[in-house]
Formats: structure tokens, C-alpha cells, sequence
């Protein structure tokens, strides 16, 4: 994407050997018994700190991690996350136990050229999260150049994420650069028919999502506990289902703009309902418009899934936040499953272009199997349902502003 520098920008403008990269990670990864759980964050930031590293850098990591609050939080200590990287890296990953000042100097002073250092959590500081120029400004004294490789904090305003990118030469990592490419294709200037699944359990948390895609995309595939409040909205009954009923006007009028916008909504047609949300409950597969007064809607049904089918075999691209049904406990899983499975094999047929993320899209298309088919799923989260949102990240505008 223009706007901003990458690596490639970096490496052609002269020699990095010696110098010291300040590269701002998302280190913040989930924790059980004081190792890392899952290390997806720390392999796709691999690639950016090799390529540092391999031309001589000395690479410095900035992260938050948690919510320490301006205090110094032991268990919010950075110092396992830095060992986990060490092992993923296979090498030795250095510590410091500050992130700007005496401890932090020294740390960087005793890496040799071509090493790896984590400093720590730079919200054990309250001028992080307020973006105190001060604070800014001391983390910037640290390095002689700034790679931003946190997507996933991009939409944060932090004197990590944002200070530091103006003070000194600043430059998109390798996730970074592919984050933005993918969202680029996605929506920025995709290949058309576009099609966006939205799930999710409420609609009051994707108006503004819903707003942004109305004028950009072709259909919109409306799942979860949300597809019952547009159900509800067209008079139709939904028993004791998740649904937001004082949000049946905004739904129509969602409805509406889109047909207004010749954008296509999509609801299911026939739903699969329970007497209660538990693995395994008694379900049976009705219409919508049969939904009886003592069941809930936890899944669409094989009549919707067909409809589905047709409109991703004649898509280009497709967008996808948020599941189906209640996709964490079997029956109820198999719509999210074989809508997932669909998607991923027409993108390495080549088909389609098939980007997703936020929440429980991840772990939702992970639980299919078919997370590795997509073409990109960011774990950003909040940083990406900003971006469907079409709200501008400061993080990466930081980087388009940055200075030369």
C-alpha cells in the first residue's frame, strides 16, 4: 500500500548494520501457568526481526502487555514472553528490565550487532497509554530507526504506536505490510462480487461495521444471535432466541439503506433451534418462519447454507467477522464449519480472495479446519473491526506521517 515506508524502503536507503531498531511488537499473547499458550503473535513476528537481525540491527522490541496501569506489575512482566520468543527463535533473546532509562541503555549497550532484546512493558509507564510526548520522546531517544509490526495495536494512539513513529524513520514490518495488502484487497480495492459475512450476537455492537460496508461491497450476509433481531424485524417470530428488539427499527432501516445502495442482505431462511443453549440438546432444523415459542435459533440450516453456497461460487472476494450460530458446542457449529470449509476450499482453488478477523471469527475458523485455506486472517481484533468499521488507525497513520 503507498503511504508508508516497508523494510524494502529501509534496507535500500543504506546499511543497518549497527544500528538500533526500535520494532514495536504485540506481545501481549495469552498466558496459562506462566508460559505462553498460543504463540501465533510471536511467529508472524519472525519474519520482520530475521530480516533486522540478518542485516546487522540491533532489534529492540517494544509491547504492552495486559493492564498494568502505570504500575509495575509483576506478573505483567514481559521477561516470559521474551524466553518464548527465544525458543521460537532458537537463539537467545535478550531482557531488560525497563523500557526507557539507565536499565534499558545498558541492556541495548551490551546487545551485539544482530541481537534481539525485549524491553519491558511499556504500560508499566503512565505516558504509554496517554501518548505523553515524554514519554514518546524517551523511547524514541533508544533507536535510531522505528518499525511498526502491531497491527493489532494500531488502533491505539499509544506513545508506543504513534509517538515514536513521528520522531524518528519509521517503517512498516513484514506483518504489518501484509495486514495492510490483505485489507487492501479486501476492501480497499477489491475484485468484485464482494461478499461480507457479519455475525456476531448482537447488532448494537456492528452498526458502524454495517454502515461502512452498505456503499462497499455486493452482499451481506447477516449470521449469529444478530440475524435474529433482522428476523424479528421483518414480523418474523424468534421464541426465545437471542434478539435485540428495541433495535428492530434500526435493523429495517439497515435493510433499507442497503436496498437503497443495491447492496444485498442475506438472512438465513431456515434456522436450527433447541430448547436450551447446551452440546448436544435436541435440535431439529425449521423455517424462519416456524420458529417455535419455546425454542431459540442457534444455527442456520441446510437451506441457507445451499443459498450461501451460490453467492461464494460467485464471488471474488470475501470478508468475513464473526460466526454463524453458536459454533463453540456441536450441533450448532456445523453452519460456521461448512461455510468456513466452502470459503477456504474455493481460495486455494483460486477462486477468491478470503480475508477474515475480530474475535471469535479466529477461533471460529480454527475450529473448522479452515483458517490456513483463507488467503489472510488477522488476529488483530480490535484494530481490524476499526478498520471494517472505517475508522482511521493511528498507528498506521502515524506511519504515513512519519518522518523521513
Amino acid at each position: 500500500m503507498a503511504g508508508h515506508k516497508t523494510l524494502d524502503d529501509l534496507f535500500a536507503s543504506g546499511p543497518v548494520d549497527g544500528k538500533k531498531a526500535l520494532l514495536r511488537a504485540d506481545l501481549n499473547v495469552p498466558m496459562k501457568d506462566g508460559k505462553v499458550s498460543d504463540a501465533t503473535r510471536l511467529t508472524r513476528l519472525v519474519p520482520t526481526i530475521k530480516d533486522l537481525a540478518q542485516k546487522g540491527a540491533k532489534v529492540l522490541i517494544l509491547s504492552h502487555f495486559d493492564r498494568p496501569k502505570g504500575k509495575r506489575v509483576p506478573e505483567m512482566s514481559l521477561a516470559p514472553v521474551a524466553a518464548a520468543l527465544g525458543d521460537l527463535m532458537g537463539h537467545d533473546v535478550a531482557f531488560a528490565v525497563d523500557c526507557i532509562g539507565d536499565a534499558a541503555e545498558a541492556a541495548i549497550n551490551a546487545l551485539p550487532n544482530g541481537g534481539v532484546l525485549v524491553l519491558e512493558n511499556t504500560r508499566f509507564y503512565l505516558g504509554e497509554e496517554k501518548n505523553d510526548p515524554d514519554f514518546a520522546a524517551a523511547l524514541a531517544s533508544l533507536g535510531d530507526i522505528y518499525v511498526n509490526d502491531a497491527f493489532s495495536a494500531a488502533h491505539r494512539a499509544h506513545a508506543s504506536t504513534e509517538g515514536v513513529a513521528r520522531l524518528l524513520p519509521s517503517y512498516a514490518g513484514r506483518a504489518m505490510e501484509a495486514e495492510l495488502t490483505a485489507l487492501e484487497k479486501a476492501l480497499g480495492n477489491p475484485v468484485r462480487p464482494v461478499v461480507a459475512i457479519v455475525g456476531g450476537a448482537k447488532v448494537s455492537t456492528k452498526l458502524d461495521l454495517l454502515g461502512n460496508l452498505i456503499p462497499k461491497v455486493d452482499t451481506i450476509v447477516i449470521g449469529g444471535g444478530m440475524a435474529n433481531t433482522f428476523l424479528a424485524a421483518k414480523g418474523l417470530e424468534v421464541g426465545k432466541s437471542l434478539c435485540e428488539h428495541d433495535l428492530k427499527d434500526t435493523a429495517k432501516d439497515i435493510m433499507s439503506k442497503a436496498e437503497k445502495a443495491g447492496c444485498r442482505i442475506l438472512l438465513p431462511v431456515d434456522v436450527v433451534v433447541a430448547p436450551e443453549f447446551k452440546a448436544h440438546a435436541p435440535a431439529t432444523t425449521v423455517s424462519v418462519d416456524a420458529v417455535p415459542e419455546d425454542q431459540m435459533i442457534l444455527d442456520v440450516g441446510p437451506e441457507s447454507l445451499a443459498v450461501l453456497s451460490g453467492h461464494f461460487e460467485s464471488a471474488k472476494t470475501v470478508v468475513w467477522n464473526g460466526p454463524f450460530g453458536a459454533f463453540e458446542i456441536p450441533p450448532f457449529d456445523n453452519g460456521t464449519n461448512t461455510a468456513a470449509r466452502q470459503v477456504g476450499m474455493l481460495t486455494k482453488m483460486g477462486e477468491l480472495v478470503s480475508v477474515a478477523g475480530g474475535g471469535d471469527t479466529v477461533a471460529a475458523l480454527n475450529n473448522a479446519g479452515a483458517a490456513d485455506d483463507f488467503s489472510y486472517v488477522s488476529t488483530a481484533g480490535g484494530a481490524f473491526l476499526e478498520w471494517l468499521e472505517g475508522k482511521p488507525l493511528p498507528g498506521v497513520a502515524a506511519l504515513e506521517k512519519a518522518k523521513a
